[in-house]
């Protein structure tokens, strides 16, 4: 029974000394269901989402059981909200038809923002290396921003680590190998994509970045014309010429011209070549068994020629 009448509530301890500035931080950590289209994806996104096997399996999954684990995301000036973390999860709920999301809103400024981003995304067990080298670049820069000091090329330390290894202690990445990441982002897109096609190994593409987009475009074209990828000791050869301003696209293409150590023992015939004498129905095993039977026909022949 209260006292004169008065209905006093007792608030408990945390209630009492929590500051509104808490409250207000617990308030925002809680899940909302905001609609789908509210969300936008974050700016300059470097991860893909792509619409392949295991985008269809997470498609499955929401149709099923629904967003289980709520996106991150943080207020738009403009109105809505900019995902930090969660792209595939919310591409998943559009393609199951859901209309609404699960989702924690934070105020993040950009720095911090780019830092969660980057960060959640990189324990994705599949990372293309142009996603990689992106999501680095942003980290790096992010970093610097806050006050971290760093240099491409000088390397410079801050504290105990370098900017460059701060970025790559998460990923256990070394700095020197964040760095040659970054390089990559220098790339034109279609020698970026087949550094991710694996058609253009990396060591050498972290060399061919050094190549201005012009020297780039020539060497593409003496690759393409030559049929051939370059070893590391090539792309470093066309590197120093670019270094020296002697590049051009027929000293890329004497360069790419040149056969390889690991190519003089082998005999490479393209399977455009080989299915001009083989029946649409026959497997590169049946047209390998065949060709071999062949040679051993051949040999045969070549010995009784000789022996006469």
């Amino acid at each position: 029974m209260t006292k004169g009448g008065l209905n006093v509530s007792l608030k408990g301890a945390d209630d009492i000394f929590s500051t509104e500035e808490s409250r207000q931080e617990q308030q925002r950590e809680q899940v909302q269901q905001i609609p789908i289209a509210e969300l936008h994806p974050f700016t300059n996104h470097p991860f893909k989402v792509l619409d392949d096997e295991s985008m269809q399996r997470t498609v499955e999954s929401v149709e099923q059981y629904g967003v289980l684990s709520p996106l991150i995301a943080r207020p738009r000036p403009e109105g809505g909200y900019e995902i930090i973390s969660g792209h595939r999860r919310q591409h998943a709920a559009q393609l199951a038809g859901l209309e609404t999301l699960p989702v924690i809103v934070r105020n993040m400024d950009d720095n911090a923002a780019v830092l969660l981003m980057v960060d959640s995304n990189l324990q994705r067990e599949n990372i293309l290396p142009s996603e990689r080298a992106f999501a680095y670049k942003m980290k790096l820069e992010a970093l610097k921003k806050q006050g971290a000091r760093s240099d491409l090329t000088s390397r410079q330390i801050v504290g105990k680590l370098e900017t460059a290894d701060l970025v790559g202690k998460g990923s256990g990445e070394s700095g020197r190998q964040v760095q040659r990441f970054i390089r990559l982002t220098n790339l034109i897109p279609e020698l970026l994509n087949m550094v991710d096609e694996k058609e253009l190994a990396f060591n050498p593409a972290v060399e061919l970045s050094y190549l201005d987009e012009a020297q780039q475009r020539d060497f593409l074209e003496a690759m393409n014309d030559t049929q051939n990828a370059p070893s590391l000791s090539q792309a470093q050869r066309l590197k120093k010429l670019a270094l020296e301003g002697h590049f051009s696209y027929d000293a890329a293409f004497a360069v790419m011209g040149e056969a390889k150590k690991d190519e003089l023992d082998k005999v490479v015939i393209k399977n455009d070549t080989l299915r001009k004498y083989f029946p649409r129905s026959y497997t590169p095993k049946q047209m390998e068994d065949t060709i071999i039977k062949l040679l051993e026909q051949w040999q045969r022949k070549r010995q009784r020629q000789n022996e006469r």
